[in-house]
Formats: structure tokens, C-alpha cells, sequence
């Protein structure tokens, strides 16, 4: 009988370098996923122009939300975090040379996404303030009325159903979808935003009702990318939504041991059942995607 040695050792050196080679799945926190795939922010690579790509930043603003969008000269910014996180929103707008913001919106009127909002306005030339079409009795809510009042500015409430364009991504709005809601988390504005093959969801703080109601209305919620629903709760990201939109990628904008448990584990192992590659910025900080319109790449910062 030959020795089969040779051949098992051959097979081992071979799996090392496809591993070196960067072609194999790597676990990490936030899944599993593909080198080629994932950079660090300050890699130096080759890149298409930044007018050629659509780029989104998640901003590591603890347990809170803030996305950074650009395609070509436009820019929206969708929510600021807190109050504590408005220099840090605005010190990392200015960082990307931005100082001109086509669209600010805030999803719905709680702290956690509007408490930069005021300084945003304040220290760009903004052009238009999206809402939805609820109140707030909070000092927060009413410094986001006064930056606005400030610079001779209007609150826009959009419409679910209708369509713009953010440079050459089409941005459709999905939500909400009533006029009432017993809290203000389903009166989150949600936004789909295609690039090409490519898009992204953005759900602000929706729960399971606000996520039905879309998929009642016939909406096209299928995306590439999800930010996960209320910073991972339970109470978003229902199986029913999740099988609809088929994501590929989730990120989920949380804080670290943040006293509400998110994500809930219940909301992880579902995204895990369903293999949806996660990153979160409690565990990979700064996180910024690049569209061409055909791939979407990955890279971090911590």
C-alpha cells in the first residue's frame, strides 16, 4: 500500500495558501466574510473617481445613527446621533471637504437620531430638511425647529410612494406609510437608495408594523444592504420583511453595552439563519461602503 503522506501534506500547503492568498472566509464578530472584500479607511487603493461611486458612511456614533451619503456633488446626510455626537458629525462632514448637504433628514424626532441635527443645519449651507409629519415636546426637537426657522429653511414631509434623485442614484421613499402611530419609531421616514444593480435600505427606527405596511403597499424593499431596524431590537427586522429585502449585508449602528442589550440576540441569530454578513459599529467603528453600481466595497475604521 503507498504512503499517502505526500498527498495529505500537499492538500494542507495548499489550503494555507489559498488561505494567505486572502480566498478563503475568515470569521470574525461580525460574521463571516471575504477578505477581498474589506480595507481598512486608510488603505491605498487603486479607486475609481469618487464621482463614479456612491458612497455611504456609517458613523460610529455609539448607540445612536448617522449615514453619510455622496454620488457625484450630492450629498444627504440621514440623522446625527445625539446632542453629544453633533461635533463629531460635524467635524467628520467637514473632514470629507463636504459643505454643501442637498438633503438632511432626520427619521423620526428622538434624540438618538436628530440631537446633531441643529448643528448640522447651522454650520452647512443645507438645501432641504426632510421629517416626518410628527411633533416632539423635547428641547431637541425644538433646537432642531430654531436651526431651521435660523436659516429661512422648511421642514418637508415626504411622501412613501415617491422618487428623487441623489446625482445618478435614484432615492425612493418607502415610509411611513400612515398618518398616526401609537410611538414615534414607526413614523420613521425610510429610504431605498438604487446605484445602478446596487442598493441600500435605510429604516431609521421602524418596527414590525411600519415594515408590514411597506410590504402591504407593494414597495420594492429588496437591497443589497439593510441598516438594521432600531439598532438590532426585536422589535424591527421581522422574518417576513427580512426574506423581502434578501439582503447580502447588514449594518447595525449600536453602542457598545448599551443598556437596552442591542442587538438583541434574537435579531442576530436570524440574520445569521438568513446569512446576512454583518458589520456593526460598536465592533468595526467608522464604516464606509463603495458602490460602482455593480460591486460594493467594504473598508473600516476603528
Amino acid at each position: 500500500m503507498k504512503d499517502r503522506k505526500p498527498v495529505k501534506k500537499s492538500i494542507i500547503c495548499f489550503v494555507f495558501v489559498i488561505m494567505l492568498m486572502g480566498l478563503w472566509d475568515r470569521y470574525s464578530p461580525t460574521g463571516f466574510i471575504k477578505w477581498d472584500l474589506y480595507f481598512p479607511l486608510n488603505s491605498n487603493l487603486p479607486s475609481k473617481s469618487s464621482a463614479q461611486l456612491l458612497q455611504v458612511h456609517f458613523l460610529d456614533v455609539g448607540q445612536a445613527d448617522s449615514m453619510l451619503l455622496q454620488q457625484g456633488e450630492e450629498v444627504m446626510l440621514i440623522d446625527a446621533g445625539n446632542n453629544a455626537d453633533a461635533s463629531l458629525v460635524v467635524e467628520y462632514i467637514k473632514n470629507h471637504n463636504i459643505s454643501s448637504l442637498k438633503y438632511v433628514v432626520g427619521t423620526h424626532p428622538h434624540e438618538d437620531h436628530i440631537g446633531g441635527l441643529d448643528a448640522v443645519i447651522q454650520h452647512f449651507d443645507v438645501q432641504n430638511v426632510w421629517m416626518p409629519k410628527v411633533s416632539h415636546t423635547t428641547k431637541t426637537y425644538g433646537d432642531v425647529l430654531q436651526a431651521v426657522k435660523e436659516k429661512g429653511l422648511k421642514i418637508t414631509a415626504p411622501t412613501a410612494g415617491s422618487t428623487f434623485s441623489l446625482g445618478a442614484a435614484q432615492v425612493h421613499i418607502l415610509a411611513p406609510n400612515s398618518d398616526t402611530y401609537e410611538g414615534l419609531n414607526n413614523y420613521s421616514i425610510v429610504l431605498k437608495v438604487t446605484y445602478g444593480s446596487t442598493s441600500f435600505l435605510f429604516t431609521g427606527d421602524a418596527e414590525a408594523l411600519s415594515e408590514q405596511e411597506m410590504l402591504q403597499a407593494g414597495f420594492d424593499v429588496s437591497a443589497n444592504v439593510v441598516k438594521i431596524g432600531h439598532h438590532g431590537s426585536r422589535s424591527s427586522t421581522s422574518i417576513e420583511f427580512l426574506q423581502a429585502v434578501k439582503p447580502a449585508y447588514g449594518v447595525i449602528c449600536v453602542g457598545t453595552d448599551n443598556k437596552y442589550g442591542h442587538p438583541h440576540e434574537q435579531t442576530l441569530e436570524l440574520l445569521q439563519q438568513h446569512k446576512v454578513d454583518i458589520f456593526r459599529t460598536d465592533i468595526n467603528g467608522n464604516i464606509l461602503a463603495e458602490s460602482d453600481g455593480q460591486n460594493i466595497t467594504w473598508r473600516f475604521a476603528k
